[in-house]
């Protein structure tokens, strides 16, 4: 880069490298949920559910809304329950038709990603 430079009244004509700022990376992403890849249920060696049963949480975040209470009889894509992450909310929908046996989470609660949200019978 050319740049002029005035020292003392007398003019210079100066040539500057100029390096760019580093972006720093943010490391792989991966946004959405996919069925070929189920997230890992965060309970550790004591989680023992059935997951063709269970609904999972597909973010880490803050339930924010429980649209089903157990003994509930759900259809496939009903809405369940609303997340918030990053200021962004999710709607959770019923992956099968089926009845509600336990919702063992309330609006406000904070989870992880894996963490159960819902028990079919």
């Amino acid at each position: 880069m050319k740049l002029k430079v005035t020292v003392d009244g007398v003019d210079y004509d100066v040539f500057v490298d100029v390096e760019p700022d580093p972006v720093p990376s943010l490391g792989n992403l991966s946004f959405g949920v996919s069925a070929a890849a189920p997230v890992a249920p965060s309970g550790g060696a004591g989680a023992t559910l059935d997951d063709a049963k269970t609904l999972r949480a597909p973010i880490a975040g803050t339930v924010r809304q429980v649209h089903v209470q157990a003994g509930q009889q759900v259809s496939e894509g009903d809405p369940m329950f609303v997340m918030e992450a990053m200021k962004m909310e999710t709607e959770i929908a019923a992956p099968m038709t089926g009845t509600v046996k336990a919702v063992p989470v309330a609006a406000g609660d904070a989870v992880q990603g894996g963490d159960v949200l819902l028990e079919f019978e």
